[in-house]
C-alpha cells in the first residue's frame, strides 16, 4: 500500500468521526490503530520543551536514515526512510535525535495492555500499530466500535503522552488505510455499505501490495483510481501484473478482504543491530558494542515474556560482506549477560579482523521464558535479578536510569539503526 501520507485527504472527508457526530459504524468491528509519529512524539514526551519544534529520529550521521519525523518536521518534507543528509538539508534547523528503543517498547507495551484491556483479539504489527476486533466487546463495553476508537484515543493519549489515529471499518484493508488517512491524531469510520464509495476515488497507490512499479504498470493500462481497477475485466489486469497479483488487486478494489484479526502470532527471533557512522577495527569497542545491543535484546525479551535458545550474531564489514554466526545455549535465557557471554565468544572464535560497518545481535528458537532449567551453579541472586531490576528502574525513571558501567562511556557515533524498522508516514 502506498504512503497514507501522500494520499489525497479531501476525498475522505465525510467519513471523520468528530466529537459524537460519527459515520454509521455497525457492522464495522475492526480497528486499526496507529501511533502518529511514534518514535519523536515518545521522544518529545520525554523533552516538552520540544513540543513546537521540528524534531526527526533515526540515524544522526551521514550514513543514517530517518525513522520518524514529526508533523512540523514533515511539513518541510522529511520522510521515513529518508537519508538523513537530504533530511538535514530539507530542514537544517530540526532536532535531530538517535533512537531510544528501550523507551519505544515501553510506551508499546504500555499501549497495547490498553488495547488487550478492551478485547484479547489484538494482533499487533509493529512497536506503533495494531489491528483490534472487537465484536466480542461491545456487549460488555456498552458502546459501538467507533466508541471504542475513541476510547482509546483518550486514553492512550491520558496515560502516555502520545497521540494515535483510528481506522474502524468491515475488513481490516478497510480499517488500516482508514487510520492512515484519518492522520494526524483522528479517527474515520467507513460504513460497511460505503467501502466501495470510499475506495474507488483513490489513486491506486491506496491498494495492498501496490508500489512504484506496480502503479506504473497499471496507468500504462490507464488504470489510476481503485474505480478504474474495479471496473477492469480481469483478464486484462492479468496481462498487466500478473495473475495473482491482478486477483488481489481486483478483490481489494471491490472491497473484498476476509482476513481476520490473529491474536497470537509467534515471533521467531528478536535483535537489535547498529550501523557505525565510521568503520571500526577495536574488538573492544565491538565488544562494548554487543553489550549494549544484547542488554536491549534482552529487554525485548522479558518485555514479551520470552527467552530463546539460539544466540546469533551478525557482522557487516567496510566491503558489505556479511556474516552471520550462531551457537545454541543447553537452555532457554532472557538474561542479558548470558546472551552478551555468548555473543562475544562468536565475534572473538568466528568473525575474521576487519574493518566493520555494522553489528547486531539477535535471539532465536524462542519460547515462553521461565520454562528452562536452571544451572547448578546459579546463584541465588544472579544476574536474572539484576536485570528485572533494571527494568523496573528504568520503567520507573527512564530508559537511562541503569546501565553497565561499561557503556557508559562515550557510545560511538551511529549512522542508523535498522531494528526495529522505520516507521511509516
Amino acid at each position: 500500500m502506498g504512503r497514507s501520507g501522500d494520499l489525497p485527504r479531501g476525498l475522505v472527508d465525510r467519513y471523520r468521526a468528530t466529537g459524537a457526530d460519527r459515520p454509521d459504524d455497525t457492522g464495522c468491528p475492526i480497528l486499526h490503530v496507529d501511533m502518529d509519529a511514534f518514535y519523536a512524539s515518545a521522544e518529545i514526551r520525554e523533552r516538552p520543551e520540544l513540543v513546537n519544534r521540528p524534531v526527526v529520529v533515526g540515524g544522526v550521521g551521514n550514513r543514517g536514515v530517518v525513522s520518524s519525523a514529526n508533523y512540523i518536521a514533515r511539513g518541510f518534507g522529511v520522510r521515513s526512510a529518508m537519508p538523513t543528509a537530504h533530511a538535514r538539508r530539507l530542514c537544517p534547523h530540526a532536532v535531530f535525535l538517535p533512537p531510544t528503543f528501550e523507551l519505544y517498547q515501553a510506551v508499546s507495551a504500555g499501549v497495547l495492555a490498553i488495547f488487550r484491556d478492551i478485547t484479547p483479539l489484538v494482533e499487533p504489527l509493529s512497536l506503533d500499530e495494531a489491528f483490534l476486533d472487537v465484536a466480542g466487546a461491545l456487549r460488555r463495553l456498552k458502546a459501538t466500535p467507533a466508541e471504542i476508537g475513541a476510547r482509546i484515543r483518550a486514553r492512550v493519549e491520558a496515560e502516555h503522552g502520545i497521540t494515535c489515529s483510528v481506522g474502524v471499518g468491515p475488513t481490516k484493508f478497510v480499517a488500516k488505510l482508514a487510520s492512515g488517512l484519518a492522520k494526524p491524531d483522528g479517527m474515520l469510520v467507513v460504513p460497511r455499505d460505503q467501502i466501495q464509495p470510499f475506495l474507488h476515488p483513490l489513486p491506486v497507490s491506496a491498494l495492498w501490495g501496490v508500489g512504484k512499479a506496480t502503479a506504473e504498470r497499471l496507468a500504462a493500462i490507464g488504470l489510476e483510481r481503485v474505480a478504474d481497477v474495479a471496473a477492469t475485466p480481469l483478464p486484462r489486469l492479468r496481462k498487466a501484473v500478473g495473475v495473482a497479483q491482478a486477483e488481489h488487486l481486483y478483490a481489494l478494489a471491490l472491497g473484498q478482504d476476509s482476513r481476520s484479526v490473529i491474536a497470537e502470532t509467534a515471533e521467531k527471533s528478536i535483535g537489535a543491530e547498529e550501523t557505525f557512522e565510521v568503520d571500526h577495527f577495536d574488538r573492544i569497542l565491538l565488544a562494548r558494542e554487543l553489550l549494549r545491543l544484547s542488554e536491549r535484546t534482552a529487554a525485548s525479551l522479558r518485555a514479551k515474556n520470552l527467552a530463546g535458545r539460539t544466540v546469533s550474531i551478525k557482522v557487516r564489514y567496510s566491503d558489505f560482506t556479511t556474516i552471520s554466526r550462531s551457537r545454541t545455549l543447553p537452555t532457554a535465557t532472557d538474561v542479558t549477560q548470558e546472551i552478551y557471554r555468548t555473543a562475544v565468544r562468536l565475534l572473538t572464535e568466528h568473525a575474521p579482523p576487519g574493518a566493520v560497518r555494522l553489528i547486531g545481535v539477535r535471539m532465536e528458537q524462542l519460547g515462553p521464558s521461565g520454562r528452562g532449567q536452571l544451572a547448578i551453579d546459579t546463584p541465588e541472586h544472579g544476574w536474572r535479578e539484576a536485570d528485572q531490576a533494571a527494568d523496573k528502574a528504568r520503567g520507573k525513571f527512564g530508559t537511562a536510569a541503569v546501565r553497565p558501567a561499561s557503556l557508559l562511556g562515550q557510545r560511538p557515533e551511529r549512522a542508523g539503526v535498522t531494528e526495529p524498522k522505520p516507521e511509516r508516514a
